[in-house]
């Protein structure tokens, strides 16, 4: 009887070591999959305008929370380009360039791999007028 209950004992122990490992297990699962990086998006922004381009913002279509400036305090000179890769998960992205007068340009484009916007400089500012 007293080996019976040893046995019975072990084997509780046993089967409640093995369900905190699967637990291990699924949680190492979900927080991985749940770390997994967005789709990569690479977005040219071409200035074919006389404006020099001081900051590029990105945020969802329908959303005015912009993100962190992508230009990391460099410029897009007029004539010149700059090439971004980023991660996205949406099917949409708004472009959001400020110029150096404080003017805003935006567009909202599908978020396909690779994308361009050529700033023209035919376009609207919104300089908060």
């Amino acid at each position: 009887m007293k080996n019976l209950r040893g046995t019975l004992q072990a084997s509780r122990i046993k089967v409640g070591l093995l369900m905190m490992v699967a637990l291990f297990v699924m949680i190492g699962a979900v927080s991985t999959s749940s770390r997994a990086s967005a789709p990569s998006l690479s977005i040219t922004v071409v200035n074919n305008s006389s404006w020099e381009i001081r900051h590029l913002y990105l945020s969802p279509a329908n959303n005015d929370n912009w993100g962190d400036d992508q230009l990391n305090q460099s410029t897009i000179n007029p004539g010149g380009r700059r090439t971004l890769n980023v991660s996205w998960d949406q099917s949409t992205v708004k472009l959001v360039a400020e110029d150096q007068d404080g003017c805003f340009l935006s567009t909202t484009v599908a978020a396909s791999a690779d994308l361009t916007w050529t700033i023209a400089g035919t376009e609207s500012r919104n300089c908060g007028n």
